[in-house]
């Protein structure tokens, strides 16, 4: 499904360095702290899942793939969520930074780290312990699996988004939920790639966005679904 996707600049880390070294530059110089991947609005239905599902009270341990300018986890500190307990990752360099930056002018000590998901794991914030079995108690994604699947494929023509599910299984602890909003694939299309046996992750709930109704048919900009990982038998 998700090799279904014709190979795009949007896929590349090239056109993402570019991307944030411009919003990096506009926020030196005016303060902009650039673009909120799929808007204010599913930001904040995506904070309002968190606080619904995996409350502040029980001092998740979250991570966000592919965190950008870093708003989603801000928003979660500015939630009540525990700084200490929040981190970002991001292939791009200057992402981070920005994401810093704007972390350090709203006093939030959120952390954020350069690294490649499909290639490394998120680094362990200090006051967590290494698992076998997975240590992050939330994992986010708003828009990283899309870029993903526009990679470029391999040479038996899979896309890198193949992996992907797989390495949100591995890092996340059992009983933990992975919520990830998208606008290149339906909800039934997210279940279908995310909740297998061999990741063990199943359907947990999804976020109403609005819709709109084309040719006879309903849909919506953008989907949300969440997943929670269930434990060995």
């Amino acid at each position: 499904m998700a090799d279904s996707f014709q190979p795009s600049k949007l896929g590349t880390k090239e056109h993402w360095d570019n991307v944030y070294a411009e919003e990096l530059d506009n926020f030196e110089e005016i303060g902009d702290e650039g673009e909120i991947w799929f808007g204010e609005e599913s930001l904040e239905r995506m904070v309002d899942w968190a606080v619904e599902n995996v409350p502040s009270s029980s001092m998740p341990f979250t991570v966000e793939i592919g965190s950008g300018n870093g708003t989603l986890l801000l928003a979660l500190a500015d939630a009540d969520y525990a700084t200490s307990h929040l981190s970002g990752v991001d292939y791009s360099p200057d992402a981070v930074k920005l994401a810093r930056f704007i972390a350090a002018k709203r006093e939030k000590d959120v952390t954020f780290h350069t690294s490649d998901f499909l290639r490394e794991d998120p680094p362990l914030l200090s006051s967590m312990k290494p698992s076998p079995g997975g240590v992050w108690d939330l994992v986010l994604d708003k828009g990283t699996f899309d870029a993903i699947a526009l990679g470029a494929k391999d040479g038996n023509g899979k896309s890198p988004a193949a992996k992907y599910p797989g390495r949100i299984a591995e890092i996340l602890k059992p009983g933990g939920c992975f919520l990830i909003t998208s606008c290149n694939f339906t909800e039934e299309e997210l279940q279908a790639i995310f909740s297998t046996s061999e990741t063990r992750l199943m359907y947990h709930s999804r976020i109403e966005h609005p819709t709109f109704e084309f040719g006879g048919k309903k849909g919506s900009i953008v989907s949300s679904v969440a997943f929670q990982k269930i434990g060995l038998s």
